[in-house]
């Protein structure tokens, strides 16, 4: 029986053609009407003068309009429609695992490339940070086709690259080099499965201070539980151990599934206080529903934003005082 030969690699090229084929034709049905519930950008005219509600930034607080009325007013500005988005790349060993026909880099790379390519083609700029046992690339913002094919083919040469000796990684690091690159206020997308040595919680928040952060969090279904195979090997990716698991196990299943919950909620704790939006995106989830559920949170949050406060948060001017001599 002759012996079937791998499906060929696809180049860059391929890949963006593959995509805007099968994604980005339906996204553009999909997302008509939707495009500013996508990126916010830097609000340069002032459109107008409302009430300050909880959560508003104080930094646009008209302060001689507040004086004058004695009720927190806030300057409401005109978005910039055009701005700059990053994308920090987590390519360590554990982003090439996948249980099934995809790998996490995969997807990791196809989400990169369609919403790249959704923004420049809306004249937004991207650019990018490639991490893999530290800094090993950045790509500065620009604009147009050429230039997410050129992000799209730094991220599969990181791919090809089997050099790198496997070691923990430290997410921290690719943060805090972002956060010294951007000066400029953008949205980043930190693309990652999180594993990772503790540091990073904080790098992320002091991010999110100054930037609007989208965390894409990686993972596959198998991290999450294992089904009986029986006597299996697992290579740890990050620092190269391997184990020999017993899967028929069922009480190494419940211990194993029990650790992956109690990290699971661990993670979204810290992302939750590092005040990030959360977008959890599987190596089996299909890319349309995984934008589109971006987008959903998204609108969501802009909601959020300007929804009224409940009417106990609500500012009010102080009651005025009775004099002593009346209440006698």
């Amino acid at each position: 029986m002759a012996k079937q030969q791998a499906a060929p690699r696809e180049n860059a090229e391929q890949a963006l053609r593959r995509l805007e084929w099968t994604v980005l034709r339906r996204l553009d049905g999909l997302l008509q009407g939707d495009y500013r519930t996508l990126m916010r950008g830097v609000g340069l005219d002032l459109a107008d003068l409302r009430e300050y509600q909880s959560g508003d930034d104080v930094r646009h607080i008209d302060w001689n309009v507040t004086a004058r009325l004695q009720v927190p007013h806030v300057r409401v500005y005109t978005e910039d429609r055009e701005m700059s988005a990053w994308f920090l790349l987590d390519l360590s060993p554990s982003v090439d695992f996948g249980s099934g026909t995809r790998s996490k880099r995969e997807q990791l790379a196809d989400f990169v490339a369609v919403l790249a390519r959704l923004l420049t083609r809306h004249g937004n700029r991207v650019g990018a940070v490639l991490y893999n046992g530290g800094v090993q690339a950045v790509l500065p913002p620009g604009s147009g086709r050429r230039h997410v094919l050129q992000l799209l083919q730094r991220v599969q040469a990181s791919a090809s690259d089997s050099e790198q000796p496997p070691g923990l990684t430290r997410l921290q690091e690719l943060l805090d080099s972002a956060g010294h690159l951007m000066r400029r206020r953008s949205t980043v997308f930190v693309l990652s499965d999180f594993i990772s040595e503790d540091g990073w919680e904080g790098p992320l928040t002091r991010l999110a201070l100054r930037h609007e952060v989208v965390a894409v969090r990686l993972y596959d279904p198998l991290e999450q539980e294992l089904p009986d195979l029986g006597l299996i090997p697992l290579q740890d990716a990050e620092t190269g151990e391997l184990l020999m698991v017993d899967t028929h196990d069922a009480g190494f299943r419940a211990r194993f599934a029990q650790l992956a919950a109690q990290r699971e909620e661990a993670l979204r704790r810290s992302l939750g206080r590092a005040g990030v939006d959360t977008l959890e995106l599987a190596t089996n989830d299909e890319l349309v529903s995984s934008l589109l559920r971006f987008t959903e949170l998204r609108r969501q949050r802009s909601r959020a934003r300007s929804a009224p406060p409940p009417v106990h948060l609500r500012l009010v001017p102080p009651a005025p005082v009775t004099p002593v001599e009346e209440l006698s």
